[in-house]
């Protein structure tokens, strides 16, 4: 897969109440005419408001197709991706607020978000390593869930721009005993969009002490461009034969159960409201990935035909999360007034297993002193 590599700079046709300029570089495209057009990747910045005595900043990309993603510092948190449909109309395809005022609230639910430093769940908030017992902050029916209380999505980065790329670096140090955990933890995450209208996000991290680790992504994504109030009508097809199966709790029980003949099969495309109402509380599991190697590999697809919009998913890690929005339910006033009802996002979340911590049989994430933690993922998109 390629990716073009250059600088950034601020598109003029964009303007921002406060913005700084970085780097540039032109891209020479052709109109119908035969004439030398420029097009040029960009990188701007704008004040999106304060936490206390910090600023808050959202970073905004755009390649020379003219895709756009906006990211902010707090909690790394992706508030816009601009794709175009198969008429090549632009439209948002992720759920997200008008200000920072929605992403602080409490009743947030992940939107755009990093999440760690542990995604998904750990059962009762406890673990043992090397015969110590730690007890993290619980915020999920007496689990932990994404990180606890105050996980990445709720902290402000150290945020620049990569000189000579078009990617944004976000840094952050989790200090031993944050949120309960061992360990103080240094995260490097990299946002990058490249010329073929695909975002990609790049995870490293060191410790030094034992300490499990699970990063992830927490974008809710609909492709109708927000014509469609719910994900119903898109179709999902997913590399993996099996998942892990959950309590009512959605912690993993250690068993695979496999998904052939089961609402859980997704190896070929199949639009998500066919047996939604078959899987108690709707899909909220982790799927088991049949990958070939460790590289980056395609192992999901989502399609909705109104708009053509086609996105795949790329990655390295053994397992993903597919979730349908369950947990919206209408109350939630989100970009243009629009109120999020039941299903109107679906998340696809690279990751390791839930509750790998306390299951032996899952691949490991104790992440030790002098190793390096890497976890790619790609979100691309394109029309058909």
């Amino acid at each position: 897969m390629k990716y073009f590599i250059s600088a950034v700079t601020i598109l003029a046709t964009i303007s921002f109440l406060s913005c700084n300029d970085h780097n540039e570089k032109s891209v020479d495209k052709n109109d119908s005419s035969g004439n030398t057009i420029q097009k040029k990747y960009s990188m701007t910045e704008q004040s999106y408001g304060t936490i206390g005595t910090e600023k808050v900043v959202q970073y905004i990309l755009t390649n020379p197709s003219g895709m756009m993603v906006k990211i902010l510092n707090y909690g790394g948190t992706v508030t816009n991706i601009v794709v175009p449909d198969k008429n090549g109309q632009m439209g948002e395809v992720v759920l997200g607020y008008d200000s920072l005022a929605g992403y602080l609230q409490k009743a947030n639910p992940y939107f755009g978000c990093l999440v760690g430093r542990y995604a998904n769940r750990i059962a009762k908030g406890t673990f043992t390593i090397d015969g110590k017992k730690y007890t993290l902050a619980t915020n999920n029916n007496g689990n932990s869930l994404h990180g606890g209380l105050k996980g990445f999505d709720k902290v402000i980065w150290n945020a620049k721009a990569i000189p000579g790329d078009s990617s944004l670096q976000l840094t952050y140090l989790s200090k031993d005993g944050e949120e309960g955990y061992p360990g103080n933890l240094s995260i490097e995450v990299v946002y990058t969009l490249g010329s073929d209208n695909q975002l990609k996000i790049d995870y490293t991290a060191t410790a030094d002490k034992a300490t499990p680790v699970n990063l992830s992504n927490h974008c809710y994504f609909n492709l109708s461009g927000e014509k469609d109030s719910t994900i119903l009508d898109h179709e999902v097809q997913i590399k993996a034969t099996s998942i892990t199966a959950v309590n009512d709790q959605l912690i993993p029980t250690g068993v695979l159960p496999g998904v052939k003949n089961t609402p859980m099969d997704f190896t070929t495309m199949k639009r998500i409201g066919n047996d939604l109402s078959k899987v108690a509380g709707g899909y909220d599991h982790n799927w088991v990935l049949d990958r070939q190697g460790k590289d980056l590999e395609l192992i999901a697809s989502v399609y909705h035909a109104g708009s053509g919009r086609l996105m795949e998913v790329f990655t390295t890690e053994p397992g993903i999360q597919f979730y349908t929005g369950n947990f919206l339910d209408g109350t939630l006033k989100g970009r243009n007034n629009k109120f999020y009802v039941k299903h109107a996002g679906l998340c696809l979340e690279t990751q390791h297993f839930p509750d790998s911590p306390n299951q032996l049989k899952f691949p490991g994430t104790i992440l030790k002193p002098g190793e390096v933690y890497k976890h790619s993922t790609i979100y691309k998109f394109s029309t058909k």
